[in-house]
Parts: structure tokens; sequence; C-alpha cells
């Protein structure tokens, strides 16, 4: 960056070197005044009246035009010689807190630099102090041929200045505000809340010229010989007259924006989980356990039903494999089911009291199973033979 002025920062007895450098820049777009008949360029030429000749930027001073037309000469010396502190000199006047100033005196800001090695520590020791103390420090300084109101501040690890308008320069605002006979209702102010946090903050950082933009879109299509963008339709939302019912739509807008951003539409809403997920899950490992008595008849009776279930299967397979001899498969297939029912009823009964039941139970099935083998390995003997 280039420095536009060169002095010192004034506290007390401590002087600081500076350099000063605009903090700003403007990105937007000029325009050259042309001749709509032939596109030729419009220029401003500077005329000495006298003579009536152009005259070049190195000939131009400065003067002061009185009520009655006369001018006086104002040098660039004369300036320079004014006997005043702040000639050369950003002179701290005060240290306040931030919020002291009013943010329609802010002006042009810039960026103040340590000019020089020795300039170094008194630089660092008055950025510390602004930053301990969380105050600003309000200046006087002179520039551009007047005097000016300062406010130094940091910014990351720089001092920086913005200049100030002078309180006098400030307009009243009497003539501005609306009347006093306006009265706001408080259903008013609860939907315009509800509207404000709807939208809620924004990144200033995100925020962009999007006019700027559109221009310069318009420059390249003309300069490559391509028809300018056409302008989007304009939104007819239709004209709301009621104070309420334009609250609530900016309030619905607002919500349906947001929901279309992913940021959801407002309204929450309790959805069930579906089945399957964690919270299945969660009622399977909760659920309660049965008490012991009833856990062993409910095991003796589901072990008891499988092992019926074997018997019927084996004894149904015995019949289609052996037709000769029905009469004697049928009663055997009868007497092992006998066998097994009773078994199963009498190893339920004694379980429920006991697993000593249990126990008698299981062997029982255990012979039943043999003598059924048995009879069945006779019955295939007597059919083969």
């Amino acid at each position: 960056m280039r420095s536009i002025w060169n002095g010192a920062i004034s506290f007390g007895l401590v002087s600081i070197p500076i350099k000063l450098m605009n903090a700003t820049e403007s990105h937007s777009i000029s325009f050259r005044q042309i001749h709509l008949d032939d596109g030729g360029r419009i220029r401003y030429r500077k005329v000495c009246e006298l003579e009536d000749t152009e005259v070049e930027s190195s000939e131009i001073g400065k003067a002061y035009e009185e009520a009655d037309g006369t001018l006086i000469p104002i040098t660039d010396e004369d300036l320079a010689a004014l006997p005043l502190p702040t000639a050369r000199t950003i002179e701290i006047v005060a240290f306040v807190p931030a919020d002291r100033i009013d943010p329609l005196q802010m002006d042009t800001a810039y960026y103040l630099s340590a000019n020089g090695v020795p300039a170094t520590k008194p630089y660092v020791l008055l950025r510390e102090a602004l930053k301990r103390s969380k105050k600003v420090a309000v200046a006087k300084f002179a520039l551009r041929g007047r005097e000016r109101l300062g406010m130094l501040r940091v910014v990351d690890d720089v001092i920086a200045m913005h200049g100030l308008l002078w309180p006098d320069e400030i307009r009243a605002t009497d003539d501005v505000a609306p009347d006093d006979g306006v009265t706001v209702r408080d259903k008013e102010l609860d939907l315009a809340d509800a509207l404000m946090d709807t939208l809620g903050g924004v990144d200033l950082d995100t925020l962009h010229d999007d006019y700027r933009e559109a221009v310069e879109e318009l420059i390249t299509a003309k300069a490559e010989g391509h028809e300018a963008p056409a302008a989007p339709a304009e939104k007819d939302g239709g004209k709301v007259l009621d104070l309420m019912a334009a609250l609530e739509k900016s309030v619905s807008a607002a919500k349906q924006s947001r929901g279309a951003d992913g940021e959801g539409d407002g309204d929450a809403e309790v959805h069930p989980l579906p089945a399957g997920r964690s919270g299945s899950r969660r009622s399977a490992r909760t659920a309660p356990k049965e008490v012991g008595g009833k856990k062993s008849t409910s095991t003796a009776k589901k072990t008891t039903a499988k092992k019926t279930t074997a018997k019927k299967t084996a004894a149904k397979t015995v019949t289609k494999k052996t037709p000769a001899r029905k009469s004697t498969t049928k009663s055997t297939t009868k007497s092992t089911t006998k066998t097994a029912a009773q078994t199963s009823t009498g190893s339920s009964a004694k379980s429920s009291g006991s697993s000593t039941g249990s126990r008698t139970a299981a062997k029982k099935t255990a012979a039943a199973k043999k003598t059924s083998a048995k009879k069945t390995t006779a019955a295939r003997k007597k059919a083969s033979a």
C-alpha cells in the first residue's frame, strides 16, 4: 500500500513516527461521458478565464473566494506554516469506550504503520495498551488542508484510524422522525420479533456487490457483440395493505426460504423412529426378564415340543418307507406319539416345580426315543422278511 501522509502519533510525551495509508478501496465501476451522436469522448478542460487558454495542473493553485468574488491565494507553504500542533501530528486527546463514538460520525478508514525501526517499540506499546484497556483513542489531525477528528483502534495487529465528522457536522433528526401519534401493538411487535428470528444472522464476508457484477456482465456481453443479459422477471407478491398480514406473510416466506436452504422451515415436528433402528434395539435390551420358575417351565415346554415334533417326523418317515404291515406301523406310531405326549405332560408338570423334574423328563424322553428306535428296527426287519 502506498503512503499518503507521513507524521507522528503523539500521546503525552510519547511520539511515534507513522505512515498513513488508505484502509479501504472502491470497486465501483466508473463511466466516461461520450457524445451520443458520434461516440466521441467528452473531456473537461481547465481554462484560465483571463487568458482563455487551457492550463496544466502544475500551474494551478488554491484561493479562497470571498462574498464579493475576491480571490485570496493560499499556498501549500502557507498551510504548512500554520501554528497547529496537528499539522504533522495525530494528537491523542482522550481514551474512551468504543460505544461512546456515534457511528454517524464514521468517515474514511486508514491504517497506521510504524515508520522505521525506532518507532516499533512505542507503536507496539500503544497497540497493546488499546487492546488491554478495550478502549479507543480520540485524536485530532490535519489532512488535505483541514483539521479533522479521528478514532484509533486495533485491527488484528495494526492500529487503524477512522476519520470522524465533527459533532456539528451531524444533522439533527427532528425534521426526519415520524409523527408521535402512531402506536404499535404488542402482537405486531411479536410478529416483527418472529420475522427477525426467522431471518437470523448473516456472515458479512459472504455478501457481495450484485449490481457491480451485473454491470460487468453487461460490459462483457457488449464487448463480445452479444445481447445484453435479460432482466429477471419481477416477482408479483401482491400489495398487502394490512401491516399484520404483511408481517405474517413475511414470516411465512422467510420460513419457506430457510427451508429451501436446508435450515428448517420453522415449526418442528416429532416423528416416530422406524422399526429396526436404535429404538427397537433399545426396547429389546431393556425388556423385563421373566421369573426363574416360569422361565424354566417355558424352556422345558419348548424342549419337549421340539423333541415330540422330531419323533412325529421320524414316525411319518418310517410309515412312508414301509407300506406293508400298516397296522403294525400305525400301532408303533401311535404308541410312540402317546409315549412322547405323556412324557411331555409329565416333564412340564415336574419342571414347573423344580429343576429335578426337568432332568427326569429328559431321561424318560431319551428312553422313549430308544424304545421307538427298537420297534422301528423290528418293523423294518419283518417287512424285509
